[in-house]
């Protein structure tokens, strides 16, 4: 008798063998932050930054340039030690009219350190190789984008006269954990054979109410917000002192990823098997 229609495809570990898209992705990340900082000298490294990290105040002062002296004054509030820099950037960022629309996608390519990229990397292999799995290569793409961009617009829209440059991929990561924790929390449906070998059948998506009552599901969803509340009070060391890595940006990937996904989801809420 022939057994072998139970067992996975996979020939290894799961957690070591992410879709190719993820594994592109975090090979990403790496190379341009290794670029950075083997390669490239400090000046062409500022200017990359200035050129795909986004500027809050670069939009804007772009979007409403009577913003200008409201800019200046906020560049020169503050530390007094290093007042004298912030106003000349800020007298930089005026004299750059383009808003540089871009910036919302880019900035998720730039990190501060090492540790900021490869702490992205390890929750972009955990959430989004479940994303990728279950959606393909672009739908995996397009929700990482729009958490991205949206928060990018949640963290401009909440500090819009900052002139700390925003970085890393945490927003589009967030946008694929909120995506894999409408399905990945859901228990076995009655009657699976819980053997090791056999692949589980396909989840459906879960409603909001249907979440709402996955304890597992609101336990992630409640650790992850205290989580994002403290790094609203809490500096971590996760990037250079130029850089900023924001609460915001997290919760507004998470918010776009959590919309958006069953738009995105090509399989629905098909009903679970047997």
């Amino acid at each position: 008798m022939d057994a072998s229609p139970d067992f996975p495809r996979q020939s290894r570990v799961p957690v070591f063998n992410m879709p190719g898209v993820v594994t592109a992705s975090i090979g990403l990340l790496m190379a341009v932050h290794a670029l950075r900082e083997f390669l490239l000298p400090d000046l062409w490294d500022t200017r990359l930054v200035l050129h795909l990290a986004l500027l809050p105040a670069r939009w804007t002062v772009a979007i409403d340039p009577s913003q200008a002296d409201a800019l200046l004054q906020a560049a020169a509030a503050g530390d007094p030690d290093t007042a004298t820099a912030r106003e000349i950037f800020a007298r930089y960022v005026l004299s750059q009219p383009g808003a540089m629309p871009w910036t919302f996608a880019t900035y998720a390519l730039l990190h501060g350190s090492w540790l900021h990229v490869i702490f992205n990397s390890v929750w972009l292999a955990a959430f989004g190789s479940p994303v990728a799995r279950r959606c393909g290569a672009w739908r995996y793409g397009v929700l990482a984008l729009a958490g991205t961009v949206a928060g990018g617009a949640l963290h401009v829209l909440i500090d819009p006269l900052s002139l700390a440059p925003l970085v890393g991929a945490s927003a589009g990561v967030s946008a694929l954990m909120a995506a894999a924790a409408r399905f990945v929390f859901q228990p076995p449906p009655p009657g699976y054979p819980a053997q090791p070998w056999q692949l589980p059948p396909r989840q459906p998506l879960e409603t909001i109410p249907e979440l709402l009552r996955n304890r597992t599901a609101v336990m992630f969803l409640g650790i992850w917000l205290a989580t994002n509340l403290l790094f609203g009070v809490v500096t971590l060391p996760l990037g250079a002192e130029n850089a900023a890595v924001a609460w915001d940006a997290h919760l507004g990937g998470f918010v776009a990823g959590f919309l958006l996904f069953p738009f995105v989801d090509r399989r629905g809420r098909v009903p679970p098997g047997p």
